[in-house]
């Protein structure tokens, strides 16, 4: 069970990208989320946000500095929210946070946080330049 002192004070920042909720399917042998379901949602949600950065699509190429900080839990609601780090020519970089609110509590808790980049690619997937706009990205 948390308590308050899981939520260390800290809020959510940046653009929430996607909530869902931990079912059953997704659990290991132990009962709790696996890694794997929660990094993929994180770079469903990434992918949603470095798109509306590059204006096109994109691909993952790499990830970084992950942190796994607490254990997910079936019912737990996830939401995950970016930030971006920088535009390359070809590349996105956009700082992840997954966060939850577990059953029958009302804060959120920091789970998992990393950095994600995505290249931007034409219709043939070759690399395409990311336009940069004096305006910021609202997701």
């Amino acid at each position: 069970m948390s308590t308050a002192d899981d939520n260390t004070g800290e809020e959510p920042s940046g653009d929430l990208c996607i909530r869902t909720l931990a079912m059953p399917a997704d659990t290991n042998a132990n009962g709790d989320i696996f890694g794997g379901w929660l990094l993929s949602q994180m770079d469903v949600g990434g992918g949603i946000f470095a798109s509306k950065v590059a204006k096109s699509r994109t691909v993952t190429v790499a990830i970084e500095a992950m942190n796994f900080r607490k254990a997910v839990y079936v019912g737990d609601l996830l939401s995950v929210y970016a930030n971006l780090v920088r535009i390359g020519r070809t590349s996105v970089t956009v700082h992840l946070e997954a966060w939850v609110v577990r059953r029958r509590e009302t804060w959120p808790i920091l789970v998992t946080d990393g950095n994600f980049t995505y290249v931007s690619i034409d219709d043939h997937g070759r690399p395409r330049v990311v336009p940069k706009d004096e305006e910021p990205v609202q997701a």
